[in-house]
């Protein structure tokens, strides 16, 4: 690997398609022999300390299509978390049935799973039938795996029969020296940020444009009204974004002065500290109190002059749920990614019947979204929300601090770069936008 990396730091990347592939690289995994050691702990109690580990691992073998990366920075998703903690179902379960498919999907059913599903990079080698991308070229890859043999999946590749998160659902992941990318996962890297910033807004970014933009989301138009759940966080922050840009009105809900700050920060003026209010919306376990959803929807109309979200961007899951159904306008979209809270929701069916309100689920994002959404990133029109990096040896930490919400927007990971603040090839379009990417670091 240090003929590669000393190629890359030099600016040759060029000349890393001439260089071997190391046999082996390391990498952060899992092991199936792991997966019941948090048997009986609450959610909060499992680890991810105890159950990431750093290994030096075979490098897998080339296919059709598929391209090997250096992956010179990563960040932390929460299905690294999922992964990690084996919930809500171990990923070797994925793994398995992936090793079904094909004797090539077979490379994925191992006894350890390389997580991971962000990647900032360079290109060693690519596979048969790759013609778009060649060995050095600068990439960050979305995280969409799609096998493409059936139908269903030629008009939205989201809704493949064969449809996967990679470093997730799949193998060799990007939180590791070297990952496994089908070709069609591979976008520019945007020419001026560092190799962490760039490895941040992948899975989230792309997320946030199909859940709130796209016509597979919520469609999103110039004037809506959109509440934003979590609004300075890894995903919610990418949504304020979209809203702003997009002509729209955010209304960010955060949980401390510090996150209303970051949201202030964007450019959004409307901000509900959900915490400093005091909104407590289940009474207990199994109960929820729809004074409390009332009382938000009054803060909101209060903050908007009179309106009501058209759109709310919903991630929570369980603990918001309910606030979010009754929220929403009438003929409003509540649209939902993610379930952090838990999985089981629960609201009021009257409020979204009797006025013709719309749950739309969305996942992911195809390619085509993801690469739109990577443009505004390298156009620097929508910025990394990269608040802290750890080292590859950290990473189990990092989960962990994810886990615990201790962070804010993404968590970046140094896989081979060896110090942050390396890759920029666009100083000028930097300087532009220099402040606006500051905004979220040491926070």
């Amino acid at each position: 690997m240090k003929q590669i990396l000393d190629a890359i730091l030099a600016g040759d990347s060029a000349a890393v398609g001439g260089l071997d592939v190391p046999d082996h690289y390391r990498g952060i995994t899992v092991h199936a022999d792991d997966v019941d050691m948090f048997e009986g702990l609450e959610t909060k109690e499992k680890d991810p300390r105890k159950s990431l580990h750093l290994d030096d691992v075979p490098t897998p073998e080339l296919g059709p299509g598929e391209a090997l990366v250096a992956v010179m920075a990563s960040a932390i998703n929460y299905n690294t978390v999922w992964t990690s903690i084996f919930e809500p179902v171990s990923t070797f379960s994925f793994l398995k049935r992936y090793g079904k498919l094909s004797p090539l999907t077979a490379r994925h059913d191992l006894p350890y799973h390389v997580v991971g599903s962000d990647l900032a990079g360079v290109v060693l080698r690519t596979g048969p039938g790759v013609n778009a991308w060649k060995p050095g070229d600068e990439v960050v890859a979305h995280c969409l795996s799609v096998e493409l043999e059936s139908p269903d999946g030629h008009n939205d590749t989201m809704m493949d029969s064969e449809q996967r998160i990679w470093g997730f659902e799949t193998n060799f992941g990007g939180l590791a020296e070297i990952a496994l990318v089908k070709s069609n996962q591979l976008m520019p890297k945007p020419a001026h940020l560092t190799w962490e910033e760039a490895a941040s807004p992948g899975l989230v970014n792309s997320t946030a444009y199909r859940q709130l933009v796209s016509p597979n989301g919520a469609n999103m138009k110039q004037g809506d009204v959109v509440l934003v759940w979590g609004a300075s966080g890894g995903l919610g922050s990418y949504a304020t974004q979209f809203a702003l840009n997009g002509g729209a009105l955010p209304v960010c809900v955060v949980s401390s002065p510090e996150k209303a700050e970051i949201c202030r920060a964007m450019g959004a003026e409307l901000i509900i500290d959900r915490s400093a209010e005091g909104y407590k919306f289940w009474k207990d376990p199994s109960t929820q109190d729809p004074k409390e959803w009332k009382r938000l929807g009054a803060r909101i109309r209060e903050l908007t002059g009179g309106d009501d979200p058209d759109i709310v961007f919903e991630h929570p899951g369980r603990e918001t749920f309910g606030a979010s159904v009754f929220v929403a306008r009438k003929g409003g979209t509540i649209v939902t990614c993610a379930s952090t809270s838990g999985y089981m929701h629960e609201y009021d069916n009257r409020y979204l019947w009797m006025n013709l309100k719309r749950i739309v689920g969305s996942h992911f994002a195809n390619y085509r979204e993801a690469w739109e959404a990577n443009r505004l990133i390298a156009k620097g029109m929508v910025h990394p929300t990269l608040s802290r990096v750890y080292s590859l040896e950290d990473t189990a930490q990092a989960a962990y601090d994810v886990h615990h919400n201790l962070h804010q927007g993404k968590v970046g990971v140094l896989t081979l770069a060896p110090t942050e603040g390396l890759g920029v090839r666009d100083p000028e379009l930097r300087a532009k936008h220099q402040q606006a990417i500051d905004r979220f670091r040491d926070r």
